[in-house]
């Protein structure tokens, strides 16, 4: 199972809940109006206003399916590459995919589809989301990283251009120091 490989403790109960809240973005849209599955207006019939309403509304409900997908798959990959680098570039993806499913609520209100008691549930689930999430981004070792020729994501002290890896091969059991060693495993 995918939560066994999990390098921090945070990280389980953090996916658990993304695998809630995908669960729960799936009921929502499957509750849509059916409208919303009707075919398109017939080629050169001039769209109407429910024409544009039913697009926007499909539109919406498309980017909150892609946001609920791509959260759990970036906390995999932030586990999975262990580098603080990597794990806030992730953690940054999380969070806007996150704060992207509250705002696309509004929009579904908008465009036509209002079920408050669900929506509510799912800005609940969120801010359960939310507050696991700074648990797991502040067990981030900062001391591991490649440094960020962006800027972006390097630990505090790095410098963009910076030649520096920080904490690999800190965990190695095996090394012995010996400078003969090919890392590679090659003789």
């Amino acid at each position: 199972m995918l939560s066994d490989r999990f390098r921090l403790n945070e990280a389980k109960p953090l996916m658990d809940k993304a695998m809630e809240i995908r669960e729960l973005v799936d009921l929502i849209l499957e509750a849509a109006p059916e409208e919303v599955e009707e075919k398109a207006p017939e080629r050169g019939r001039k769209k109407t206003e429910d024409d544009f309403r039913r697009e926007s509304l499909r539109a919406q409900m498309d980017e909150m399916y892609g946001a609920s997908i791509l959260i759990p798959a970036k906390i995999a990959g932030a586990e999975g590459g262990d580098v603080y680098d990597i794990r806030m570039e992730n953690a940054t993806l999380i969070r806007k995919a996150a704060r992207e499913l509250v705002v696309g609520l509004r929009g579904l209100e908008i465009f036509g589809y209002d079920e408050p008691r669900y929506f509510d549930l799912l800005r609940e689930e969120v801010e359960e989301f939310r507050k696991l999430f700074v648990a797991w981004v502040q067990a981030f070792d900062k001391n591991r990283f490649i440094a960020d020729d962006w800027g972006l994501f390097n630990p505090p002290g790095v410098n963009p251009g910076d030649d520096i890896i920080g904490g690999f091969g800190d965990d190695d059991d095996d090394d012995d120091g010996d400078p003969d060693d090919d890392p590679f495993g090659n003789r």
